[in-house]
């Protein structure tokens, strides 16, 4: 389940939602297609936004409170890495995120913490980790590089 939607969109949408014990709704599903299909880690303002376009009769409060559903089951995380607002993300494995303080993309990124490997061999439960780097993405570093030639 680190992903929630492989190649099988609806099919392993459903799976997902069985195994978590929750009713299949189409808020639901809709939510997880569009957050599979936008690694962005979008704001649930922006997802009730583009998901309103295709379906106006949905309400933001069906969004919101799907979302809050979805992350209480671990179907996504939210991520605040910013303090203004909640990011959601369907990759749930741990894993640590870089935020670009030109742009403010927020990526994924793999980075192997060696204090996870202790706290893991010890006596602790580690549930989450929660890691992020800020700086410059590379290609607003690339676009700053040629503003400056």
């Amino acid at each position: 389940m680190e992903k929630i939607i492989a190649e099988n969109g609806m099919a392993k949408c459903t799976a997902v939602l069985k195994k978590c014990g929750l009713k299949m709704t189409a808020p639901r599903l809709e939510i997880m297609q569009y957050l599979n299909k936008h690694h962005d880690h979008p704001t649930a303002a922006k997802i009730y936004s583009e998901l309103k376009k295709k379906n106006p009769s949905l309400s933001r409060t069906t969004v919101y409170n799907t979302l809050e559903t979805l992350a209480k089951h671990s179907v996504l995380q939210v991520i605040f890495i910013t303090e203004k607002e909640m990011r959601y993300d369907c990759n749930i494995k741990m894993h640590h995120h870089f935020v670009c303080k030109s742009c403010g993309t927020i990526m994924d990124i793999d980075v192997r913490c060696k204090f996870l490997d202790e706290m893991l061999n010890g006596e602790h439960v580690v549930q989450e980790v929660h890691g992020y780097f800020k700086g410059i993405c590379a290609q607003c570093n690339s676009k700053k590089g040629k503003k400056s030639s």
